[in-house]
């Protein structure tokens, strides 16, 4: 079990924070980034002026309600107030998170993701004195608890894993090129996400990105794909259920360690329209409870409706674990299936090797090898050929969704909406 670590701030109701508030200096004073006086102007950040007894604005991460720990700043813009990253006080703060830790992991976690693990020191552009924090924390775990795996929320795996430690860290993300772009990437009204049956996606640029960083880390540690996450529309905003089939094709048979969403595997909905709680805004949609059953709020409690945190979808269809877990063609089984072949074969597991064949802009379909398998994926409405260079295949399919492929005549072409797993292929 690994637990959500926010190091990058606390509540404003937290005690270190009430007594970082105090007109008095005292051991808190610094655990927090105030400025020197409620009249002193400090952009670039946001603050929280004049509400506190302590005369200094408070800097926010992001909304009022979450000040920002100080584990200081790498450049030095107002040396009256911004310490730097040795400073005892700023130190205090690391060893403070090293203390947090430690009391989960005896406990019982197994290890934590990390949230936003890339901002803890601010103006560290380069992201290197942030990095030195968590290559201090990986120190910590491998001499008092070694097995214990620590996830990031960098996407960005080769400064992640290479330079800060961590064990993994989520698929590489960025506006033009990232995760994002094969399954939320609207444009102007039209949906250009590769996975969209539409065709009008790109996954060479995604595909040039994660490679890059694949061929840094293997072997250091692991690329995390994921169906979805608290910050983000489900799949099923958009994505009708095959749609979503064939991004799960993908995120599953990638080398890594892929991280399903709770719900997704069932096809929960993305709710619109429900009102923010906690900052959630238009994000609220995607962070509804988990649904079992036809039950009371369909299993997830047995209180009144009206006393739940955010609703559950009610919809007379809504997808549950109880309606869904045995539908021969529904969501649920092909995450079953596609987890059983990550254990059955070694070359689809999170160590495989793993090559691009074919990944041109603008172009269908996607071919990769894992292997001695080689998968071809067409989320497209029309089939998508390719010239094939290779011996006529020598193997059977594995596994298959949708029509499948042909290969003749010097070309494969793939059947739309497919995505097929092809063993014994020529090396």
């Amino acid at each position: 079990m690994l637990l959500d670590l926010v190091p990058g701030h606390t509540s404003d109701k937290h005690p270190w924070f009430k007594e970082s508030c105090r007109h008095e200096k005292n051991e808190y004073t610094n655990r927090y980034i105030f400025t020197d006086a409620v009249t002193e102007e400090a952009p670039g950040f946001r603050y929280l002026y004049g509400v506190t007894p302590r005369d200094g604005n408070y800097m926010v991460n992001f909304f009022s309600s979450q000040p920002a720990l100080n584990y200081g700043f790498n450049t030095i813009t107002h040396p009256k107030w911004q310490l730097p990253p040795e400073h005892p006080d700023c130190l205090a703060t690391v060893e403070a998170l090293k203390d947090v830790m430690r009391f989960w992991l005896d406990m019982g976690a197994d290890g934590f993701r990390v949230d936003m693990a890339f901002s803890l020191i601010k103006n560290d552009e380069k992201r290197e004195a942030t990095s030195c924090i968590w290559c201090a924390v990986r120190q910590m775990l491998d001499n008092d608890y070694p097995n214990a795996a620590l996830l990031s929320e960098w996407c960005q795996p080769e400064q992640a894993i290479r330079s800060a430690g961590f064990h993994m860290d989520f698929a590489p993300y960025s506006p033009e090129c990232g995760l994002d772009t094969l399954f939320r990437n609207w444009k102007n009204g039209e949906d250009k996400s590769y996975f969209s049956k539409t065709g009008r996606g790109d996954i060479a640029q995604f595909m040039k990105e994660y490679e890059r960083h694949y061929k840094v880390v293997h072997g250091l540690g692991y690329i995390c794909p994921g169906t979805c996450n608290h910050d983000t529309p489900r799949m099923t905003k958009h994505f009708d259920v095959l749609e979503i089939k064939l991004a799960y094709a993908l995120i599953f048979t990638l080398p890594g360690i892929p991280f399903l969403y709770y719900g997704d595997e069932l096809g929960m909905r993305y709710i619109d329209g429900l009102p923010s709680k906690e900052g959630g805004y238009d994000r609220t949609g995607t962070r509804t409870p988990m649904q079992w059953d036809g039950g009371s709020n369909l299993g997830f409690s047995n209180a009144p409706p009206e006393k739940l945190y955010l609703p559950v979808d009610s919809a007379p269809d809504a997808p549950t674990v109880e309606n869904q877990k045995n539908l021969s063609d529904g969501l649920y089984r092909t995450i079953v299936e596609l987890i059983s072949l990550r254990h059955q074969y070694a070359d689809l597991s999170a160590d495989g090797s793993f090559e691009v064949i074919y990944a041109q802009p603008d172009a269908y379909p996607f071919v990769y090898r894992r292997g001695r398998f080689l998968l071809f994926v067409n989320p497209s409405a029309d089939a998508a050929s390719l010239d094939w260079d290779y011996p006529a295949f020598s193997g059977n399919a594995v596994y298959q969704i949708g029509n499948g492929l042909v290969c003749e005549g010097g070309k494969v072409t793939v059947s739309p909406q497919s995505f097929v797993i092809i063993e014994n292929a020529p090396v």
